[in-house]
């Protein structure tokens, strides 16, 4: 049958089935992962009639059709469409995954070209010094290791002093909740920066409009302060965070110390900072 015959067999019922569908798959998830798997399935989602009609061939030829996109790119994007079709499975909506056979294209490791060194972490908050708020947002990203979501999501409420410091508390990826110590000098900048009177449910980082400054604005003043900094345009918030696991383990902190700070679940995860930024070398024996 052709898809254009097969096209006119499908009703609104359908269309909305695979709707609630996603809905379902998508619910729970942080609002910045939402957006990003929605733009990934958009695409597809326009190349086939229904999700219950997709045919093994049909998805190999879409994912064939990314490949003028970057490894990384195709990667996602099958990665996400294998979750969907995985989710769709277990719950009974598909009799069969079609997306089992899909395979990922290999992916160079490029976390080296990402981390900054300390010298250009200062310079990209130095950038922002003008503006309190941008200061103390890009200080406390480097200094904590925190997601940009969890960065924007915090209250007052959040932020405790310590004997030594103090400390936040950070609600972050898959749900789960962690304690990040913080040093006397960041602890200082932080409770500065706190007004008076102030609502403990009040949030950290305020936008100009009032209410949570969002992760798209943070995106926008760390591309800014990359530019007057002269470093890579490339630069975004995530990369504070990269800078924050490799510094700590050049400096001698333990890789469970930094798996427990940054929130990873795999200490696999955070041992790719070893590899990336080795100590040890055998080239250096060499008669060079």
């Amino acid at each position: 049958m052709s898809s254009l015959a097969l096209a006119s067999q499908i009703s609104p019922a359908d269309l909305e089935a695979d709707r609630r569908l996603i809905e379902m798959w998508l619910h729970g998830r942080p609002l910045s992962t939402q957006r990003t798997y929605r733009a990934t399935i958009k695409p597809f989602l326009g190349a086939i009639a229904t999700l219950k009609t997709v045919t093994l061939e049909e998805a190999q030829a879409y994912t064939s059709s990314l490949s003028d996109k970057s490894s990384a790119t195709q990667a996602h994007a099958i990665r996400v469409l294998k979750s969907l079709f995985r989710y769709a499975h277990e719950t009974g909506y598909l009799p069969f995954n079609v997306a089992i056979p899909l395979k990922s294209p290999k992916i160079k490791d490029t976390l080296a070209e990402r981390i900054l060194e300390p010298v250009e972490v200062l310079r990209l908050i130095d950038a922002v010094k003008q503006s309190p708020r941008n200061h103390l947002m890009l200080y406390l990203t480097y200094a904590s290791g925190c997601r940009v979501d969890e960065l924007v999501g915090l209250k007052w409420r959040d932020a405790k002093r310590r004997s030594d410091g103090g400390q936040i508390t950070i609600f972050g990826k898959g749900g789960k909740t962690r304690t990040v110590n913080l040093p006397a000098k960041v602890w200082r900048s932080l409770s500065q920066h706190q007004p008076d009177p102030c609502s403990l449910d009040d949030p950290i980082f305020v936008s100009r409009k009032g209410g949570h400054i969002t992760p798209r604005q943070v995106q926008r003043i760390v591309k800014q302060a990359a530019e007057k900094a002269g470093l890579s345009p490339e630069i975004s918030p995530h990369w504070l965070r990269h800078a924050h696991a490799s510094h700590a383990m050049d400096a001698g902190s333990p890789m469970h110390v930094v798996q427990k700070t940054l929130g990873h679940t795999s200490p696999a995860t955070t041992g790719r900072y070893l590899h990336v930024r080795p100590t040890e070398s055998s080239s250096k024996y060499l008669p060079l």
